[in-house]
């Protein structure tokens, strides 16, 4: 028997359909959905695309969860089916805020759909963010001033990648690199080009097919005090301003 076969025997008796009628509804035979079940074979993608739209859980939960455990009636369901988390509610009823750390942010590839590796995260609870559901996430590096490692970045979870908006700030879970804060732009239907508000760093794209997860910039928290040499982005662009207005001059003068 395998955590697979358990969850879909136990959602069967739950919900309290017989193995005939629900062979059906996945257009097999019963004799092969009982393999299923007792676990003598396992399931092929396509089945289980099916078995989890027909019961509203995502396959990462079926394979990998007891959902016996889970309070399914409080999963923030998604999209083509997916489930994100269970959701922890303050005493007024609002999401709580789950932050990230630094010592778990390798981890969050592989633990950003477990309910149990969520549930274990510290959370915080913010009065002026409401109606969304928000996840603080750890700054890597540079390329995103004024925001230094160590600070987080608060963010309200896309749905849709369509409710993107060209120039606005997201936090982005990717397969190949994690988890990334860029500025982006959309380019075509199925790609988006991150670029990074330190100019050092180039522009990438990234298909559409490579994005877990899309969290909009909703505010950022510092955790230690901005020196006088922090150079917004506006004092950046002031600097270069002034150093092209001295060449223009320089020019001038010799031609």
């Amino acid at each position: 028997m395998s955590l697979f076969s358990d969850n879909i025997r136990n959602l069967r008796v739950q919900q309290k359909i017989s193995q005939e009628k629900l062979a059906e509804s996945l257009a097999i035979t019963r004799g092969r959905y009982v393999k299923y079940e007792d676990g003598t074979s396992e399931a092929p993608y396509e089945i289980l695309k099916k078995i989890s739209y027909y019961y509203h859980i995502s396959i990462d939960l079926l394979l990998s969860v007891d959902v016996r455990k889970i309070p399914m009636d409080d999963l923030l369901k998604l999209e083509d089916n997916r489930i994100l988390l269970p959701i922890t509610v303050d005493k007024e009823g609002e999401s709580f805020i789950e932050i990230v750390p630094h010592k778990a942010r390798a981890g969050y590839l592989t633990g950003y759909s477990d309910p149990e590796f969520i549930e274990n995260l510290q959370h915080i609870s913010l009065p002026w963010l409401r109606n969304g559901k928000f996840r603080a996430f750890p700054v890597d590096g540079d390329s995103m001033p004024p925001h230094k490692s160590g600070f987080f970045i608060v963010g309200r979870y896309v749905e849709k990648l369509g409710d993107v908006m060209d120039g606005k700030t997201y936090i982005l879970l990717t397969k190949n690199e994690g988890i990334v804060y860029k500025r982006l732009n959309k380019n075509g239907k199925n790609t988006l080009v991150l670029h990074s508000d330190n100019a050092y760093y180039k522009s990438y794209e990234v298909k559409a097919s490579e994005i877990l997860e899309i969290w909009e910039f909703a505010c950022s928290l510092a955790t230690e005090e901005f020196k006088p040499d922090d150079l917004s982005p506006e004092s950046l662009k002031e600097v270069l301003m002034d150093l092209r207005r001295e060449v223009r001059e320089v020019k001038e003068k010799l031609f």
